[in-house]
């Protein structure tokens, strides 16, 4: 059974000048779409299967990352249901030189692992060892429990 170490991934885009709005900063939908390609990389590390996004719940953009900055988003995998696998993401403003971070948004997706024909399959439980799984557990389930509160 994978636990949430194994999946846990981290990456960086430095954000180009075409990958930025009228602004001179990342578009909102560039860091969307590296959150969900990463997510989905921890899902199938997770599920041993391909998986598609299912679900997005709230992404809230708290500030801009410049042209010529670095986003780094961290991924992996919290909680899993029959064929779903529930992924925390969060993106942060790096400064390239320095390596200072600022968090710009936090989000969790639900991709759903498929067979060769697109159908959903069954995925392994999750087991949470140690005290970095349970960290980054207990981050996830706060801040899908805090959202769920504002909804």
């Amino acid at each position: 059974m994978p636990n949430i170490s194994e999946t846990y991934l981290e990456n960086r885009w430095r954000v180009q000048p075409n990958h930025a709005n009228n602004y001179g900063t990342v578009h909102g939908g560039n860091v969307m779409k590296w959150m969900d390609e990463l997510g989905a990389m921890s899902a199938m590390r997770f599920a041993g299967e391909p998986c598609v996004t299912a679900s997005i719940d709230r992404m809230d953009f708290h500030r801009p990352v410049p042209t010529g900055d670095t986003v780094v988003i961290e991924s992996f995998v919290f909680d899993e249901g029959r064929s779903s696998v529930n992924v925390h993401l969060r993106a942060a403003r790096e400064n390239p030189r320095s390596g200072e971070q600022e968090m710009t948004t936090e989000s969790q997706f639900v991709f759903v692992a498929i067979d060769e024909d697109g159908s959903p399959v069954t995925v392994p439980d999750l087991t949470v060892e140690g005290e970095r799984c349970r960290e980054l557990r207990d981050r996830a389930l706060a801040w899908r429990d805090a959202n769920d509160r504002e909804r």
